[in-house]
């Protein structure tokens, strides 16, 4: 069972029985120069910061590209000639932004949150810094693999930025890119250059992200340290795992429908096409259907939505019991909650088409199961919230932020069971009201967990602490600017407002709102502009910032218990072995064994007489005190 690999000089087993014997090499290896310790690094810690470097440029272009078309939106009168030596001859000569730039904004922005901050900036970052830390491993299963992950990430962004620059605009019809827009070069400018750089741009990510996924599961079955059975995993490496199968599950489904598009486009098939006319000419496409890459780009599109989602539930769960001081609670259910939104992920897809004119049978079936899955997100809900009940709250930056997640999951999950409903999600489809629920539910609560996430381990991942002044503004900001910006949508949503329209100034019945989109449009610069402070706060820290206490947050997992800086094998000498769960916090006793109010997972049962439960004092006598014996059982 145990298979060696060569990992940037070291030697790592890949067998989680033996992974504490091997490693002590890890820092005494050959000096590495700058280009392989910082730029092509195999450390799993390194190419997490890689990811959230890029992830926080991507949040930074999707974020101020929202601000150009929200003041198109907000301020339709409005002379945009400010933005000329930005864009160029996307404003017109009356000084507005020209309809077809605001619809490449649109599509652009929704691919840069979706996939390359919300997936590639949150995933990326914390599957690739935490699982190893949190399991005990000297680095992911394959270091080689985990460098290559990122580097196809790099290129895929490389490829997206550039298309921005195109003349004729990057690519248009949405970040869904339906067919025929996209399937066809002449359709829009949009549809040109700018779409061809897009599908590339995509597959090149979704070999990223399967490369990642397969090096995330192969790490969590293997190289768990002794006494890390699955029965003892943190709630945040559950998160991750689950999501990496959804993401092997779910990419390739997309993989496939860019590459047929890409053979629509480009070999004169016809699998998304036909009976298509363009300025009277009729094109040769026959026999294809638009209808089947909705079902191929929805069967991924949803999954999507718990692959941003899920990590942040899982970063969030470790802030609230840590902040809380309390053991999570229901930690099985919590598990299983993760396992059932997992599942029913996969059979959901069609509650995106209820309008396509599929069969009134067919959409009640997967309206039922859509409803379904409100049942493992109350869990999920329930369970933050009893968390919460009479802990003893620290109410730091991560904390405040996991709480926000838990808000926005709550708000943004309820609207979709009114969208889940195919009698009401008929009238609201492609309005406003979805897209105030999916930037809530999705987008904000994905945000705000990846944003606990760097607060609340960003002492482990630079040794130092950022302010916590600034990170309490940053969130209040932040907190209010998200309500502001998305609530009212709801309600312009429910009168009829379209999605992706440039202007509703031309419509009677849209003309009395003009009022709230122009305070949607406010609350989003500013909010926008908040954002600054914690780019401001994080990179001022990493350089700064106080130095951080070995284990700041008061934490029981593996992580904090390397050095201040770990090097490259994370522990310098044997990994520790784990004898306890992950939330050993505030157990009864604990201050009369030594311990203030959490007790770490290394920390053996027999260390701690005072405070162990019934059962672990029935497991101590079972096995004579042989906590080994115990360990044994657990794997």
């Amino acid at each position: 069972m145990a298979d060696i690999q060569h990992q940037g000089g070291a030697i790592q087993e890949t067998s989680h029985d033996h992974a504490h014997d091997h490693g002590h090499d890890h820092d005494h290896h050959h000096e590495q120069s700058f280009i392989q310790k910082y730029i092509f690094s195999e450390d799993h810690k390194v190419i997490g910061k890689q990811f959230l470097f890029t992830g926080i440029f991507w949040a930074a272009i999707g974020g101020l590209m929202s601000l150009v078309f929200r003041l198109q939106l907000g301020f339709p009168e409005m002379s945009l000639e400010f933005l000329r030596p930005i864009l160029g001859g996307w404003i017109t000569d009356t000084g507005k932004l020209e309809p077809e730039f605001y619809l490449a904004l649109v599509t652009m922005h929704g691919t840069i949150m979706v996939f390359f901050v919300l997936t590639a900036g949150l995933s990326g970052t914390f599957s690739n810094f935490l699982i190893p830390l949190q399991i005990g491993a000297r680095d992911m299963a394959s270091g080689f693999m985990n460098m290559l992950s990122y580097w196809f990430f790099f290129a895929s962004s490389v490829i997206m930025f550039a298309s921005i620059f195109l003349e004729t605009g990057p690519a248009s019809g949405g970040w869904v890119i339906y067919p025929p827009l996209s399937a066809l070069p002449q359709a829009m400018p949009g549809s040109g250059a700018g779409m061809t750089m897009w599908l590339t741009s995509m597959s090149l990510f979704i070999v990223s992200s399967l490369l990642g996924s397969i090096n995330y599961i192969s790490t969590v079955i293997n190289l768990r340290t002794k006494g890390m059975s699955f029965s003892r995993l943190p709630l945040t490496i559950w998160a991750m795992f689950i999501t990496a199968i959804i993401g092997i599950l779910s990419f390739p489904v997309l993989f496939s429908a860019a590459l047929l598009l890409i053979f629509d486009r480009s070999l004169g098939t016809s699998f998304f096409l036909s009976d298509i006319y363009i300025a009277g000419e009729a094109l040769h496409h026959k026999g294809g259907s638009p209808i089947l890459f909705q079902h191929l780009f929805w069967f991924l599109g949803h999954p999507e939505v718990y692959i941003v989602l899920l990590p942040a539930l899982g970063l969030t769960s470790e802030v609230i019991a840590t902040n809380s001081r309390k053991p999570i609670f229901g930690y099985k259910a919590m598990i299983g909650s993760i396992l059932g939104i997992a599942i029913l992920s996969f059979i959901v897809w069609a509650h995106h088409m209820f309008v396509t004119g599929m069969n009134p049978f067919l959409g009640s079936v997967f309206m039922f199961l859509t409803l379904i899955i409100a049942v493992p997100s109350a869990v999920k809900a329930f369970n933050y919230i009893t968390t919460l009940w009479r802990g003893n709250i620290v109410f730091t930056p991560a904390m405040l932020f996991s709480i926000g997640v838990v808000s926005l999951f709550v708000s943004g999950g309820v609207t979709g069971i009114i969208l889940g409903n195919n009698a009401m999600d008929i009238q609201l489809h492609d309005t406003y009201y979805v897209v105030a629920h999916f930037h809530l539910v999705m987008g904000s609560a994905s945000f705000f967990g990846m944003m606990a996430g760097v607060y609340h381990w960003f002492p482990k991942m630079f040794g130092r602490m950022m302010d916590e002044r600034l990170g309490y503004i940053h969130f209040w900001i932040t907190f209010v600017g998200a309500y502001l910006v998305f609530f009212p949508m709801h309600y312009i949503g429910i009168a009829g407002f379209p999605r992706r329209y440039y202007s509703f100034t031309n419509f009677d019945f849209t003309k009395s709102f003009t009022d709230l989109n122009a305070l949607i449009t406010v609350a989003a610069i500013v909010t926008v502009f908040a954002q600054f402070i914690f780019v401001f706060n994080f990179i001022y820290s990493i350089f700064r910032g106080r130095k951080a206490p070995a284990n700041p947050w008061g934490s029981t997992t593996l992580e904090w218990t390397t050095p201040r800086n770990p090097g490259h094998g994370n522990w310098p000498g044997e990994i520790p072995q784990v004898y306890r769960w992950p939330y050993d916090y505030s157990k009864p006793n604990s201050e009369k064994d030594g311990y203030e109010d959490f007790i770490p997972q290394h920390i053996p049962l027999s260390q701690t007489p005072n405070s162990n439960l019934p059962h672990e004092k029935e497991l101590l006598e079972q096995t004579g005190n042989n906590e080994e014996e115990i360990r044994i059982d657990e794997q």
